[in-house]
């Protein structure tokens, strides 16, 4: 592996999910624990050069005040997903990454983000440039504090409302002229990290429904920048599941008539996701699956209920009704039950290694080759879970025939996690 020192700034650094995926990297770096859940390293990556969580270095922002060590502690009462000896062999590097967290923004975040952290929305009086240019002081601090040679911001924290999208985002000079305007409300805070990261330079990933973050104006600043991005939604449970069954009764030619859907769960996500505007975000991304892989749209819908005793635990009930030969009607009904952080910290963890090997490759603009991570990937029409996985391995088949391994373009050997 290249001495390819990789800074990973994490927007929802005190989340659930940010705080597992935290701790598994560093778990990983430690030999405590193994590779199951993660995509790259499986052999199809094999002959890939991707960063090891040895030389990952992490930070990030939060609206709120809180310790990552006390958040991982939590969770392992929580979750159960560790034992106390390997967590006294990492609770020092918690303690060090704790270092290079930054105070968020909650500019036009929505009531239920507000009500996460409502004393640092009373002290939001800096325009939207002055913003961002705090946030790019952020990124360039912890870069030049960490001795890094790249950064890569990924968005981890809670659904915002949606942004209505219009000409203000149309391009990267419309954005720019509405941020000199200080359009507040036409600017969601994912904009402003996204914005923030791209215009610096650095590779943005958003693993969130809040499509603020990947509006037109990014994608089109994105390439002017010649940096990669890609997003948007994290593909974990219930989605997960549709993209891989609904090719079935498609391959089979039976009809699907209607899937209906309904989620439960805790934790914070689950909080900010009892809002009914913060919800639309998330079903707008959920629901788009079925029509796109069947060519037809059924019946469907999708529910989801905060239940606080779950925790980071989240269950999918999900019916589904069906037309076979001679019209007969027949269902199927699965139950998903999985633990939210564990299913995504692997996954994110592939991006930021597949993300820091497009980079160092100079790729730029969309990342459409990590559409099978996302519910709703920018830029990609199939949404067929293995026609994406296929595409996926297709990129790394052709990066190793390539023999481009590294920057500079000399093969370098590959180093298991």
């Amino acid at each position: 592996m290249l001495n390819d020192k990789v800074g990973v700034l994490i927007v929802g650094v005190l989340g659930h999910l940010a705080t597992t995926m935290i701790f598994g990297a560093l778990a990983l770096k430690k030999g405590l624990c193994k590779t199951t859940g993660m995509v790259t390293a499986l052999k199809d990556f094999s002959g890939m050069d991707l960063v090891g969580p040895e030389d990952i270095i992490f930070g990030g922002w939060d609206i709120r005040s809180g310790s990552l060590l006390e958040n991982s502690r939590k969770l392992m009462k929580e979750i159960h997903f560790f034992d106390t000896k390997g967590f006294s062999e990492i609770q020092e590097e918690m303690k060090m990454i704790s270092k290079n967290i930054f105070h968020g923004t909650m500019k036009n975040c929505g009531e239920a983000i507000e009500e996460l952290s409502p004393q640092i929305k009373n002290k939001e009086t800096n325009s939207l440039r002055e913003t961002i240019n705090r946030l790019m002081y952020d990124i360039e601090l912890f870069k030049k504090k960490n001795n890094l040679n790249r950064v890569i911001v990924i968005n981890l924290a809670s659904t915002e409302p949606p942004l209505l999208v219009d000409y203000r985002h149309s391009d990267g000079f419309a954005l720019e002229r509405t941020i000199e305007e200080n359009h507040e409300q036409a600017i969601m805070p994912s904009t402003l990290y996204a914005y923030a990261s791209v215009n610096s330079g650095h590779p943005y990933i958003n693993f969130t429904p809040s499509n603020g973050a990947m509006i037109p104006g990014i994608l089109d600043l994105a390439e002017t920048r010649e940096v990669p991005v890609m997003g948007s939604d994290g593909k974990t449970g219930e989605t997960l599941v549709k993209s891989a069954l609904a090719p079935m009764f498609l391959s089979r030619n039976l009809k699907i008539l209607s899937w209906e859907g309904y989620n439960i769960l805790g934790n914070m996500d689950g909080k900010v996701l009892s809002h009914d505007e913060n919800k639309r975000s998330k079903i707008k991304s959920k629901d788009q699956v079925l029509s796109r892989i069947l060519g037809y749209k059924p019946h469907a819908q999708v529910s989801i209920d905060y239940v606080p005793s779950l925790g980071d635990w989240k269950t999918a009930w999900d019916f589904i009704h069906f037309e076979g030969f001679l019209n007969t009607r027949m269902s199927l009904q699965f139950t998903w039950q999985g633990c939210d952080s564990v299913l995504a910290a692997p996954l994110v963890l592939d991006i930021i290694r597949l993300t820091t090997f497009a980079h160092r490759k100079r790729e730029k603009g969309l990342l459409k080759h990590l559409a099978c991570f996302f519910k709703s990937p920018i830029g990609v029409e199939e949404h067929n879970l293995f026609e994406q996985f296929k595409a996926l391995q297709d990129y790394a088949r052709q990066q190793t025939s390539n023999g481009y391994h590294a920057k500079d373009g000399v093969d370098a050997s590959y180093c298991d996690l």
